[in-house]
């Protein structure tokens, strides 16, 4: 049986120390759980073009420019995830959750207080070794 690999585009958008985070509905896999918003990757899309769609569909945020951080597989029982995660932090618009799903600005030193799909540990860990909880002032 051959396992089904699914490409998707990760964007961790930050700004001002925060992350923003989108609730996953419950009916979908892994449901229920906070992500970095994104999505699948659509035949004849690069990753950075499925990123500006996906982030403009879900949270109405436009891309001006986003940087390839690092790449991850991740194998469920039920199918295993391509995670091309990008960092964005130059972009316009308020984010919102255009389908209907909770999105909020979370300080990274509270991250560790949101339930994530398994296959985005990697990525908390990444975040929070490069961008730390800032010294408050």
């Amino acid at each position: 049986m051959t396992v089904k690999v699914v490409h998707v585009a990760v964007g961790v958008v930050l700004q001002d120390h925060k992350v923003l985070l989108a609730l996953r509905p419950d009916k979908l896999h892994q449901g229920g759980r906070w992500e970095f918003p994104g999505g699948k990757v659509e035949a004849g899309e690069t990753t950075a073009q499925a990123l500006a769609r996906e982030l403009q569909e879900e949270v109405d945020l436009a891309i001006a420019g986003s940087t390839a951080w690092f790449e991850l597989q991740y194998a469920y029982p039920e199918k295993t995830v391509l995670l091309d995660i990008h960092l964005v932090q130059d972009f316009t618009g308020e984010a919102k959750g255009l389908e209907g799903q909770p999105v909020r600005w979370v300080p990274l030193s509270e991250l560790h207080q949101y339930q994530f799909p398994d296959a985005n540990q990697p990525i908390l860990d990444k975040l929070l070794s490069e961008f730390g909880n800032p010294l408050r002032t």
